[in-house]
């Protein structure tokens, strides 16, 4: 992936989505704040902030996932999109309820910033821990980000059944003819535990 984020970029972002999601449950306007290098970089167009880039926002509570929602590709810029996304990790996927005020102290945040999509003609190529996958097969879908196989311990048969799995298809369903998988990588960073 050519996108590279500063360690100045990854701490402006990492607080981007912590206040977008502190402000909601305050219900006031967010307030994000920029050093004056970093705003800089942003008004010339040189940061990887302004860059369009799809991303991911994984909120966990303590070692559970707490939710977790992304855009594959964006026309926005990367810290718009992990703004939106902070949102809709925290209040919007399906899979959990809203977060409340009092469980937000004990969630830490990773943003997974997306590389865009490579056609996978083979996928005995995949390398598991660098490659994330996306599958699009008979009108469903699904996606894992890198990081996904290295946390759960799947060597990379595991890891290609799973990604069917996660579309709602059954196993071996990406060498099926018409199956579509695709693979990116990622910039991972996070907040530390509290």
């Amino acid at each position: 992936m050519n996108l590279t984020i500063t360690p100045q970029e990854r701490e402006a972002l990492l607080a981007d989505a912590r206040e977008t999601i502190s402000a909601a449950l305050e219900q006031r306007p967010p307030e994000y704040k920029r050093g004056a290098e970093l705003a800089a970089a942003i008004r010339e167009g040189t940061s990887a902030l302004t860059k369009p880039c799809g991303a991911f926002v994984t909120l966990h509570r303590g070692k559970e996932l707490r939710g977790c929602i992304g855009r594959m590709i964006a026309s926005d810029a990367l810290e718009k999109t992990v703004r939106i996304m902070a949102g809709e990790a925290a209040f919007g996927d399906p899979r959990f309820p809203p977060l409340s005020r009092t469980e937000w102290p004990a969630c830490t945040i990773e943003i997974s910033a997306l590389s865009p999509l490579e056609a996978c003609s083979d996928p005995r190529l995949v390398r598991v821990g660098l490659h994330g996958l996306y599958l699009v097969h008979r009108g469903r879908s699904g996606v894992l980000l890198p990081q996904v196989p290295v946390e759960q311990g799947w060597d990379l048969d595991r890891y290609l059944d799973y990604i069917c799995i996660k579309a709602g298809l059954p196993p071996h369903s990406y060498d099926e003819p018409g199956a579509q998988l695709y693979t990116f990588t990622a910039v991972v960073f996070g907040e530390e535990a509290p």
